[in-house]
């Protein structure tokens, strides 16, 4: 699996493929099922190699949920896969993405998103089942214009 181009295709047919890999690597899933629109996997060559999830809220968005199969790390398939997610949010007339994290703050600031107090994304995107619930408070907030 050395080519790192990913394809994104809706989740909503293979939840439970979504909610076992946040599950196996201690992200929320509690609330897949309730927002299954908002999910993709990602293919490379017709294997899929992780998930990530785009809410979005006029031209804002929040960037969640994004993970590689173990089996697929290390071999720039992150990155690949947050490239995909970012146009696709461009590509739907989002301008900047927020993220909460609580272990990737060094992978996300190496794709040019920054620091940011948690109360500083707008109301839509603080009213969210992420901010308001599923992420603890000392995640950091990042955000980056598209």
């Amino acid at each position: 699996m050395s080519d790192e181009r990913v394809t994104l295709h809706p989740a909503d047919s293979r939840l439970s493929y979504v909610e076992g890999l946040l599950d196996a690597n201690d992200l929320p899933s509690r609330d897949v099922r309730s927002k299954p629109d908002c999910f993709s996997i990602g293919y490379v060559d017709g294997t899929p190699i992780g998930i990530g999830g785009i809410e979005r809220y006029g031209s804002d968005g929040l960037l969640r949920s994004v993970v590689v199969e173990s089996a697929a790390r290390g071999e720039g398939l992150g990155t690949a896969l947050c490239d995909a997610l970012e146009a696709e949010a461009r590509a739907a007339g989002i301008d900047t993405l927020y993220l909460l994290t609580t272990t990737a703050r060094a992978f996300f600031a190496g794709r040019g998103y920054e620091e940011i107090e948690r109360t500083d994304p707008p109301v839509t995107i603080q009213e969210t089942t992420e901010f308001d619930d599923l992420c603890p408070s000392t995640a950091t907030c990042m955000k980056k214009s598209l």
